[in-house]
């Protein structure tokens, strides 16, 4: 063979280029996945609807959890991966579709999550006075899509509050309206929250559980919380607490649910003490019917009996508590995002390890994980594992053939994006909110306070665009 004929090196091999649908937990794990994997070089585009990063690790974690919410120092190493780029303040469906998508990358995995929250589906429900948790959640985190209005009115006159659930979101509810505003001080929430709580006057919280103590959802953690309460008194039925025989078989069978009712027990012999806020747990009690005309002045509840299966049924006695606020706590479920497919009883995208099935057949190119893979459970750390199957599954399709590297569009997606008029915020720009929340929390002797205004989130990155040019 000649000089002349001498091929040169070999090309290096295409890249895998991924868009990455939510940059909360799941999304950063997949992406991590993807970045960590040798078998294939990959490009991740990792979009959210939001301006910044982390999902519910910023938008759900309670703020008085600094240690759970420093889980963001850790996603944040992903993020300044070279493969991977975050492409925020763009929503699929509105700056660009699943289609234009698919077809500018060569695969997309679907990580937005499950936001919206299930309905206790019994009258009153929708008066005044009235809220989902995720609705509250929201706002005390400082998303910029809460609802300031109902929220601050809710709680101005909320002295008695019932939260329905007993899963680790309801503990987090009612703990945080128990807390007294030095305790809540030294958090990242936005001072506006931080106002309205120091002025709510709430004196008495029922956290409302339909079936019993042993069928409760929420971790040990959580409910030893709840005990550390600087003016709150815990308060439990020591009758909630005798267990039948399956109750007594599960209790030793199971080390989380031993642990709670040891908890429990603990508070069973425990009275209100003047003066102090009350967090009251109440099992084998449902919601039948919210009372009020206007608002919301109280709750019907019935008492429930539970099967060896674990299924509550009423007993037919009822009793009325009062509340001046009621918050549902009972789970949530995905939402539709235009042209993906959503089972609409499970709330999640029809799926098979992670492959998006449409028609009951797999979809080439397409994928989810995180909880509109799964469904809302597991904590923070269940959707690394969930992220890596679905990023298997993904090699695999890349292995056998059915993805192709290098076969998505040739135009870069972020230009392709101005050119439609959309503004994405990428990874030095969201440096630019950190940086203006950091900058804020120090004029108050906080780490951080959270910006909360779409507006102020965007003009924090125009203003740092600014001084560098």
């Amino acid at each position: 063979m000649s000089v002349d004929d001498d091929p040169g090196p070999p090309s290096p091999p295409a890249r895998l280029r991924v868009a990455v649908v939510g940059a909360g937990p799941a999304g950063i794990y997949t992406a991590e996945a993807l970045t960590r994997q040798q078998e294939v070089p990959v490009a991740v585009d990792l979009i959210d609807r939001l301006p910044t990063p982390f999902g519910l690790v910023r938008h759900g974690i309670a703020p008085d959890h600094p240690k759970m919410r420093a889980i963001r120092d850790t996603l944040h190493r992903a993020l300044d991966h070279p493969a991977v780029r975050f492409v925020g303040n763009v929503e699929i469906g509105r700056d660009l579709s699943c289609r234009d998508l698919h077809a500018a990358v060569d695969a997309v995995v679907y990580t937005y999550g499950a936001a919206l929250d299930r309905q206790l589906a019994i009258p009153g429900e929708d008066l005044p006075g009235s809220l989902a948790a995720t609705e509250l959640v929201a706002w005390y985190t400082g998303h910029p899509d809460a609802d300031r209005s109902t929220v601050e009115t809710a709680l101005a006159r909320a002295r008695s509050v019932v939260v329905v659930g007993v899963g680790n979101v309801a503990l987090d509810v009612a703990r945080v309206l128990a807390r007294t505003p030095a305790e809540l001080e030294p958090t990242d929430m936005p001072q506006h929250v931080l106002d309205t709580l120091a002025a709510a006057p709430v004196e008495a919280v029922t956290v409302l559980g339909r079936r019993g103590p042993v069928q409760a959802t929420f971790t040990t953690q959580e409910l030893r919380e709840l005990g550390e309460l600087a003016e709150a008194d815990v308060l439990v039925d020591p009758a909630d607490l005798e267990l039948d025989g399956a109750a007594e078989e599960r209790a030793a069978t199971d080390r989380v649910v031993s642990r709670n009712l040891a908890v429990l027990r603990e508070w069973a012999g425990h009275v209100p003490r003047p003066g102090r806020a009350t967090v009251t747990l109440r099992f084998f009690s449902r919601p039948v019917r919210l009372l009020g005309e206007d608002r919301v002045t109280g709750v019907e509840v019935e008492r429930t009996v539970v099967d060896q299966d674990g299924r509550a049924s009423g007993t037919g006695e009822t009793a009325v508590l009062p509340a001046d606020l009621v918050v549902r706590s009972v789970g949530y479920r995905g939402g539709e995002l235009p042209e993906l497919p959503l089972d609409p009883h499970r709330g999640t995208v029809p799926n098979e390890l992670g492959r998006v099935l449409r028609g009951g057949e797999p979809a080439p190119g397409e994928y989810v994980a995180g909880w509109i893979k799964r469904g809302p459970t597991g904590v923070v750390g269940t959707n690394k594992h969930d992220a890596r199957e679905t990023v298997a599954t993904l090699l695999a399709d890349v292995a056998a053939g059915v993805v192709r590297p290098g076969g998505g569009g040739a135009d870069d997606l972020v230009a392709a994006l101005r050119a439609t008029g959309a503004d994405p915020v990428l990874l030095e720009d969201w440096r630019a909110i950190d940086a203006a929340e950091v900058a804020l929390g120090a004029t108050r002797g906080r780490a951080r306070t959270t910006l909360h205004e779409w507006e102020t989130l965007l003009a924090a990155v125009k203003e740092a665009a600014a001084r560098t040019r």
